[in-house]
């Protein structure tokens, strides 16, 4: 690790968008997942409820093919669920259109007392069908340096 600049890494990767997705979201999907969480709200686990929504957590499970650009620099190893973040806009209900970026939003490193580990943030935005935020979820992968 002592080879690798993470400011420079940092410059050159934070903000960049390297995928892009549409999605249209799923009734179905969304009530198995709320249930899978073991979510009681009957907001998130009835379909006939006037307020039905995806649960709070149900944007962590929409996945993309890549976590990280290709062409992204090995910084460290492994690739440890460093954990989630979610910043709601408005609730995403069954059949809503969205669009999905997803980019590096921060690359930082600590030192503590199993050395240095490296953080990369990779933030997955939503918005709907006309351009408005839905919600962001960042993801936290840790790495040992």
């Amino acid at each position: 690790m002592a080879n690798v600049d993470i400011a420079t890494i940092r410059d050159e990767w934070v903000g960049r968008v390297f995928q892009e997705l549409d999605l249209v979201v799923d009734r179905e999907r969304m009530l198995d997942w709320a249930i899978s969480c073991g979510e009681t709200d009957p907001r998130f686990v009835d379909p006939d409820h006037p307020d039905f929504q995806a649960s709070t957590a149900f944007p962590t499970h929409i996945n993309v093919a890549r976590m990280l650009p290709d062409d992204f620099p090995q910084i460290g190893t492994g690739g440890i669920d460093g954990g989630k973040s979610i910043e709601w806009q408005r609730p995403m209900r069954a059949g809503d259109r969205l669009h999905a970026e997803v980019q590096i939003a921060d690359i930082y490193a600590k030192t503590g007392r199993s050395g240095t580990m490296v953080f990369i943030v990779n933030r997955m935005t939503f918005t709907d069908a006309d351009g408005a935020p839905v919600a962001t979820v960042d993801w936290r992968m840790i790495r040992q340096g």
